[in-house]
């Protein structure tokens, strides 16, 4: 992909933009779908915080050349063109850098790159909403990602060890729900309550939420993997799963011929097959076969 025309100093109205546009420059090459859709984003936000002053509307100026110009690279890109592909695209990877970073937190494997993908998750989170609403369970995630990374970044920073898997948090936290307004601090504030102490939290899952490891089966993970885990051949045991039953229903429905599928409708038939091609590298069949179950009744149904 050709070089993009940097960007002018960025004005402090859109602060809460940079950790946004840095993650767009880091998948400038690694996912090009993704950096587009990340500076929409900040397009789309900052033209909502600032339009009028002179250095605000310089910025948005420059990042909208970006933006063309990607879009011309990017111009027979299905993830550009139909916004539902691009919704499923972003989500996909959204949820790759959120269960890698869950995998190895309930592994107790903490380091800097696990807390990046936390809070890159939490990122691209925000971005979906270029798209429309968030669904509830993507806000959720959002909020426990972003936690997760401050937890675990204070606990670290602080020489202690963090508690793994989902713990109680807060519920008086700060955390503003608005997009971009509450990134993973670079001097993290000094504890001033339990809020962060792991001997002081509930065992129960975190607000209620369950969060089971491969639940979403993001594919591919886009975060680097240490070289070192402490994970060896010898320590992964097979586990017994309740797989569940197939529909019969999906083998009696009605020919392939009789249904008129929409753009639309392939565009979430393959998301369930990703998240169930995804669900198997964690060898979690049953997510595995809901996705598929899915997908078949979908494109034999034309219903969900």
């Amino acid at each position: 992909m050709a070089a993009l025309a940097p960007l002018p100093p960025l004005p402090p109205q859109f602060k809460s933009l940079q950790h946004h546009l840095r993650t767009a420059q880091e998948h400038d090459k690694r996912d090009p779908v993704v950096a587009y859709y990340c500076r929409l984003y900040a397009m789309q936000t900052g033209m909502k915080i600032d339009s009028k002053t002179p250095e605000c509307r310089k910025f948005l100026s420059k990042l909208m050349d970006q933006l063309e110009a990607l879009k011309k690279q990017l111009g027979d890109n299905e993830a550009i063109t139909q916004e539902i592909v691009g919704c499923a695209h972003v989500e996909s990877y959204a949820l790759k850098m959120f269960l890698y970073a869950d995998n190895e937190d309930r592994a107790g494997r903490f380091h800097k790159n696990m807390i990046k993908s936390f809070y890159t998750a939490s990122l691209l989170i925000d971005v979906l909403t270029v798209f429309g609403e968030l669904t509830d369970e993507n806000m959720k995630h959002r909020k426990y990602a972003r936690w997760k990374a401050t937890y675990i970044h204070n606990c670290l920073k602080n020489g202690e060890t963090p508690q793994a898997g989902p713990v109680g948090m807060d519920e008086e936290s700060n955390e503003d729900e608005e997009a971009g307004t509450s990134p993973l601090p670079t001097h993290p504030p000094q504890r001033s309550s339990s809020a962060y102490d792991p001997s002081n939290m509930p065992s129960s899952s975190y607000t209620g939420i369950h969060i089971p490891p491969g639940a979403h089966a993001p594919a591919n993970t886009p975060a680097e993997v240490p070289h070192s885990t402490g994970v060896t051949g010898s320590t992964i045991q097979p586990t017994t799963q309740n797989i569940p039953v197939v529909d019969p229903a999906l083998f009696s429905t009605m020919s392939i011929g009789d249904v008129r599928l929409t753009p639309e409708d392939f565009a979430r038939a393959q998301k369930y097959c990703k998240y169930a091609g995804s669900a198997l590298q964690y060898e979690d069949v049953s997510t595995a076969v809901q996705n598929l179950q899915k997908a078949l009744k979908l494109l034999t149904t034309g219903r969900e």
